[in-house]
């Protein structure tokens, strides 16, 4: 199928051009002024042609325990999140649904999934997130989480002895497990990719971050994890490891440039340096990091050490929602407050090519996809710039970054395919999906987490926080 794209609206050098661009197969054929319209014509008048974003860390089921979880630090969030997760295949689907509609209307294509597995269905869980994505037609990179440690380990001790009961799988299993969704579901042609995804060096031992790397390795799969979100899990790679946990990770291998890492807050000089050579990518998620009180990543450092940066919406528990614009903004302007040197500071303008192509560049594909480059795959996205949000007429990109776009999205394109047209999804019932989602869920104001009361003293005794009687709420 081919088409044209005529009289849109790009950024190029500093300042814009209007152009014409030919799509052909699913690829960037042509772009310039004066092309003639090959297939379909598109009116790109009054239009902004970006290339897609990536929502470069989310977990999609979270969205059915969002707005719900009180304001808690993330070792105690995630305990509640876990006592309250009566997930089956059917709510995987409909969040992954939910996760792709709300990605593709704020300028994402692709989307990074770690996603939670239901113990005993993890094909399952899986196989129902790839039929949400094949069907909504996003590009989906599906990275299982997985673990071989009871959630107890997930906080440092303290110093103390604390035998924490067994996970539920073997390790070994795990991996036979990943091997199988490999072979079931990895097919980047189509659009669907399988990566390897421990959970993180929290609730994860060095067998299984090994085994992922021979996973990798074996079939060509990009690598993914958190990696020190908060302070609790530096002071815990220290427990582990006696070394920083990026040191650890740098030792056993895993760090690479196919290697992306969601959160990276608690790092310190001699950890960035790291990830700078090993051209490892740190996937910035502001929004749950001060949900959490997690921390504000160094973000101008990466970037002055020369580390790939991109962005995520993290889960819609600890976000919450999966507004990729928001996540951009937010991720951008925090850090004016966190240097002085105003020369420092991200431009729209670099807050696009960060969202774009870093985040290509973290999944190994910056040679298809992350800009307007002829060759590329057509992965794209068109803003409407007489949308009320976007209005007076200033600067596009600084409008869209800057601003708090609404209703912006005029079409998106993945391979070719356009999957929003004025501003609607057009391969998926959205309203049938809005309904499923009201009538699987119900109003919620009080629930209290037995998990979360249970591991709360211990956590404050190790974070040097006075004695509560009264408990997170």
């Amino acid at each position: 199928m081919s088409f044209t794209i005529q009289n849109v609206l790009i950024p190029v050098d500093q300042t814009y051009e209007t152009v014409n661009v030919q799509i052909n197969a699913g690829q960037i054929a042509a772009v310039g002024s004066q092309l003639e319209v090959v297939g379909t014509a598109v009116d790109g008048q009054n239009k902004l042609l970006l290339p897609g974003f990536f929502n470069a860390h989310t977990h999609s089921s979270e969205m059915w325990q969002r707005g719900i979880i009180p304001p808690v630090p993330l070792e105690l969030w995630i305990a509640e999140l876990y006592e309250f997760s009566p997930l089956n295949p059917e709510q995987i689907y409909l969040s992954a649904l939910g996760t792709a509609v709300e990605t593709l209307l704020s300028g994402g294509t692709s989307v990074v999934d770690h996603l939670v597995l239901i113990p005993g269905q993890e094909l399952e869980t899986v196989a129902a997130a790839v039929r949400a994505y094949r069907e909504i037609g996003i590009r989906a990179f599906v990275a299982p989480l997985i673990q071989d440690e009871a959630l107890s380990a997930g906080v440092p001790s303290g110093g103390a002895a604390i035998d924490h009961d067994p996970y539920l799988r073997s390790t070994t299993a795990t991996l036979n497990l990943v091997e199988e969704m490999v072979q079931q579901f990895h097919r980047p042609a189509e659009g669907i990719n399988i990566l390897v995804a421990p959970t993180g060096i929290q609730l994860c031992s060095d067998a299984l971050f090994k085994g992922c790397i021979e996973l990798s390795d074996r079939h060509n799969l990009c690598r993914h994890a958190h990696l020190l979100e908060t302070k609790a899990q530096k002071l815990l790679a220290q427990e582990k490891y006696g070394c920083s946990a990026v040191e650890h990770l740098q030792q056993i291998g895993y760090l690479s440039d196919r290697t992306s890492l969601a959160h990276c807050v608690w790092l310190d000089d001699v950890d960035i340096e790291i990830l700078a050579e090993t051209r490892s990518t740190v996937v910035h998620n502001p929004l749950s990091n001060l949900r959490l009180g997690s921390g504000i990543a160094p973000l101008l450092k990466y970037r002055q050490a020369g580390v790939n940066v991109t962005f995520g919406c993290d889960g819609a528990a600890s976000n919450d929602s999966q507004d990729l614009l928001e996540a951009i903004k937010i991720g951008s302007l925090l850090h004016n407050v966190t240097d002085l040197d105003y020369q420092h500071w991200i431009t729209p303008r670099q807050s696009v090519e960060m969202a774009s192509l870093g985040g290509a560049k973290g999944l190994n594909v910056s040679d298809q996809l992350g800009s307007l480059s002829v060759g590329k795959q057509a992965d794209l996205v068109m803003y409407d710039l007489t949308s009320l949000s976007l209005l007076p007429r200033t600067d596009p990109v600084g409008l869209l970054i800057l601003g708090r776009p609404t209703n912006a999205v005029d079409s998106v394109w993945v391979r070719g395919d356009r999957i929003v047209a004025a501003g609607q999804v057009t391969t998926i019932d959205v309203n049938h999906l809005r309904q499923e989602l009201f009538q699987q869920s119900e109003w919620v104001t009080q629930r209290r987490s037995q998990e979360l009361r249970q591991v709360e003293a211990r956590y404050r005794s190790v974070m040097g926080l006075p004695e509560s009687s009264s408990g997170y709420s």
